[in-house]
């Protein structure tokens, strides 16, 4: 099984760079897509129904802001909108997929714009997580964390010691969440180089990205069980849709 997840920080301008192309080549079983940053009733069938996929979305009530989605070449059982609480549902932040032995979810965290906002977000979501863990249905959470959780994950790590997305209090939260909560980080099961980024705050397109200063803000994470599971991890840094890289995992299981 394989299973991608891009920020594409708006859709529709990432479907103009090549979206729809690059999902047609990957083969992938399910695709999480996050920063939809458009209405679905507003996109057109080749983007809610790229050939070979059925596509899930939850639109942020906000104009073009936030949203998530799901591209499924199996038709999920169920699809769960939201997490229950107003900040994550209200702004379209989480789209689950129930298979029979699994689930698989769309995920994006506040910026941290409003550090307040994105504080009160965590909290939150940490029960829900600590719910998740306890159940014995097994999670993959796809999606942008916007928390780099290693001095590894970002480039000039000790320059950004203040900066949202690696400020103390959000890398001890993804501590937790890696640790007593229980969930594995897949992409390091495979790599642990350095280097290895999903985002670039100033990205310049005419410069490869290995070169560039980024930040790996983007994760599937895994409960312990699924440890075993994991096959490959790789972010694919040719697809330029936005300043965000896909990151693809390869799972030992069928939908």
């Amino acid at each position: 099984m394989k299973i991608a997840s891009i920020n594409v920080n708006g859709i529709r301008d990432a479907v103009d760079r090549g979206f729809l192309d690059w999902l047609a080549q990957q083969d992938a079983d399910v695709v999480c897509v996050q920063n939809i940053k458009a209405k679905s009733f507003e996109l057109s069938d080749h983007i809610l129904y790229p050939e070979g996929y059925e596509g899930y979305f939850l639109d942020a009530e906000e104009d073009g802001f936030a949203g998530v989605a799901l591209y499924c070449r199996k038709i999920p059982k169920a699809i769960m909108y939201g997490l229950g609480f107003p900040q994550c549902d209200h702004e379209g932040r989480f789209l689950q997929a129930d298979y029979d032995r699994f689930s698989i979810a769309t995920f994006l965290m506040p910026d941290g714009n409003d550090q307040k906002a994105k504080q009160a977000f965590m909290e939150q979501y940490q029960e829900y997580l600590s719910k998740m863990a306890r159940k014995r249905r097994e999670y993959i959470i796809c999606g942008t964390w916007h928390i780099a959780h290693k001095t590894i994950d970002l480039a000039n790590w000790s320059d950004n010691q203040l900066t949202s997305g690696f400020r103390p209090e959000e890398r001890a939260w993804m501590d937790h969440v890696l640790g007593p909560t229980g969930f594995i980080d897949t992409f390091r099961e495979i790599n642990r180089d350095a280097g290895e980024y999903t985002w670039w705050p100033k990205l310049d397109q005419e410069v490869p990205r290995g070169r560039q200063e980024g930040w790996r803000i983007d994760y599937q994470l895994v409960g312990p069980n699924f440890r075993r599971h994991v096959v490959d991890a790789w972010i694919d840094y040719e697809a330029r849709f936005s300043e965000f890289a896909p990151l693809i995992v390869e799972y030992d299981l069928a939908l």
